[in-house]
């Protein structure tokens, strides 16, 4: 191996002389000085960042860049309390005001799950802590994004009834269903807290009681649909239930004679039949519910019993006259 020249002092001479080291020599020395350079560097940075407790430049960049993304997060975070008070305040306004005014129940919790973009893919944060600010971040956009898709759909179908909102008027439980002529008819049993008159005891009765003549036409107190007629022999008798939409309904029990069938549309003044006797009865009378949302209410704030007798004749008369009118044309006409 070709040696490298060199000049080293000789003291006794004090002159420099040729001395030739080798080139592994030279390789070996500079090795040398590498990795005592490695190891000091080596033990600067243990010193620096374990003994005295300082980042690293690297340690350092992440976190001014990890900061950055907290203060977005809580940036984003103080938006989505507010767009959720917001949210709450029209979720509470369309089911206490606008679902309320038409009868509508609230939305189901089911409809969650018809949400167009679905739940959130849990393996998108398979490799971040769950109770960290971006997985918290995640969760809260998803479960708005739900939220807000519930909210339209119910908006929507606000939107859909609201066209309808004309028909409300006539729908709605809004007179006597009989002639308030009060020398025909008197009240008893009101709605609340009574004594069962057959068999004693406190009971809720669900209704007004209205003792009569039996054979007293009884009318349709709005606009809607037979729900359903019954021929019984104990409780309400024979009885009527009318669904008039908009979540109201109304129940006529203890009737002699029923002259229409389930299915039938009616009109406000259509003749249903006629009081009686039928039925868990102590004597004829009329026994009279309306029924909003499911929940039994007072009928007597949905009628006027001061309404005049010759207005309310004018109406059923007005409604046979229309009734046959109807009845006279072809069956393809009817049915338009």
């Amino acid at each position: 191996m070709a040696k490298r020249k060199t000049y080293k002092l000789n003291h006794e001479t004090l002159l420099y002389e040729i001395k030739e080291v080798s080139k592994r020599t030279v390789f070996a020395k500079a090795t040398l000085v590498f990795l005592a350079s490695v190891a000091l560097a080596a033990l600067y940075f243990f010193i620096y960042t374990v003994v005295l407790g300082y980042d690293s430049p690297k340690t350092v960049i992440m976190k001014k860049t990890n900061a950055r993304w907290e203060t977005r997060l809580e940036l984003m975070n103080t938006r989505l309390d507010a767009y959720e008070e917001i949210l709450g305040g029209l979720e509470s306004r369309n089911g206490d005001v606008y679902r309320s005014i038409f009868g509508m129940d609230n939305m189901p919790a089911g409809v969650f799950g018809n949400t167009p973009t679905g739940p959130i893919d849990e393996s998108l944060l398979e490799n971040v802590n769950p109770n960290s600010p971006l997985a918290r971040t995640a969760r809260r956009l998803d479960a708005m994004t739900r939220q807000v898709f519930l909210q339209t759909k119910s908006y929507d179908e606000v939107a859909t009834l609201s066209k309808r909102a004309g028909d409300m008027a006539s729908c709605r439980p809004a007179i006597p269903p009989f002639l308030p002529d009060k020398s025909k008819y008197r009240i008893s049993s009101s709605f609340g807290y009574r004594s069962d008159p057959v068999y004693g005891g406190r009971e809720f009765h669900t209704g007004q009681d209205f003792p009569m003549k039996s054979g007293t036409p009884i009318y349709a107190t709005g606009d809607g649909v037979v729900e359903s007629v019954n021929f019984r022999f104990n409780g309400y008798g024979n009885e009527v239930v009318i669904d008039h939409g908009f979540g109201y309904k109304t129940r006529y029990a203890h009737l002699s004679i029923i002259s229409i069938t389930e299915g039938m549309k009616l009109k406000r003044g259509d003749c249903i039949g006629q009081s009686g006797n039928s039925g868990k009865s102590t004597g004829p009378h009329l026994h009279y519910e309306v029924i909003y949302r499911d929940s039994r209410v007072n009928p007597m704030n949905f009628m006027d019993l001061e309404m005049s007798v010759d207005e309310y004749k004018a109406m059923v008369n007005l409604r046979s006259s229309q009734t046959k009118e109807l009845l006279s044309q072809p069956f393809s006409l009817r049915s338009r």
